[in-house]
């Protein structure tokens, strides 16, 4: 008997056969996720990364007695000015505490005569840091950032002609100060859902590169956002 089994063996047949040992192994980008401080440094993740994801850090600084201070991103400095991207709306979510949103999706833009296959790697390979040919104009990016809580999110590039590559990660609100403090870019084209991942309300603040436009709000297997009513109560209406 090995020693595993040995260790066991004060159970009946049956649990031991069902029994199954927790995976301690590390977490890793599509599987689990990982820390969002482990992000910023894209030279590790490689081939992993969606192109077109921006991640970077923020600092919030604590005011003793008072609160604490955090800024977004400045026009004219940082990751939002590389990309040349600066949102024409801001709004503000709230998320209940083990609640989730998502999958969303934005339809990117694909100009006509243009196959979408061609179109996403011309953007995003051949011309990938030529950031002015993107044409945020015509499609929803969105540039996410979380003042309270901790959130799980996972996104999913299914772009047409672009591997299917996922990112899941967890992003800590500025009321937990920490490396994981950090703002993300989302492309249009990219899947995205959220998870409030404690017991604490999650609040989020958003800028999107158009306005609001239903049209451009996608859903893929969202049904965890529909509260369903109870078998009895649908039953009663349905009479």
């Amino acid at each position: 008997m090995s020693d595993t089994k040995k260790l066991w063996q004060g159970l009946s047949a049956g649990a031991q056969k069902s029994l199954r040992p927790r995976d301690y192994s590390a977490a890793s980008l599509t599987e689990g996720g990982v820390d969002a401080a482990e992000l910023l440094d894209r030279s590790k993740i490689g081939d992993g990364w969606i192109p077109g994801v921006e991640i970077f850090a923020r600092t919030i600084h604590p005011q003793r007695h008072r609160g604490l201070f955090g800024e977004f991103v400045r026009r004219d400095e940082g990751v939002l000015a590389k990309i040349k991207l600066w949102p024409v709306q801001w709004s503000a979510a709230r998320m209940f505490a083990r609640t989730a949103k998502g999958f969303h999706i934005h339809p990117p833009h694909v100009p006509a005569g243009e196959s979408a296959e061609k179109w996403f790697r011309k953007l995003y390979v051949d011309l990938a840091n030529d950031y002015a040919s993107r044409p945020y104009d015509r499609e929803q990016w969105d540039v996410m950032f979380f003042l309270q809580g901790t959130a799980e999110m996972i996104l999913r590039d299914v772009r047409a002609g672009l591997p299917s590559r996922t990112m899941r990660f967890f992003v800590d609100g500025d009321n937990h100060r920490s490396p994981n403090n950090v703002g993300v870019v989302v492309p249009p084209g990219v899947a995205h859902a959220i998870r409030a991942e404690s017991s604490e309300d999650v609040i989020m603040v958003y800028g999107t590169s158009v306005s609001f436009q239903p049209e451009f709000e996608g859903r893929i297997g969202s049904e965890i956002e529909t509260a369903e009513l109870p078998a009895e109560w649908r039953k009663f209406l349905a009479d």
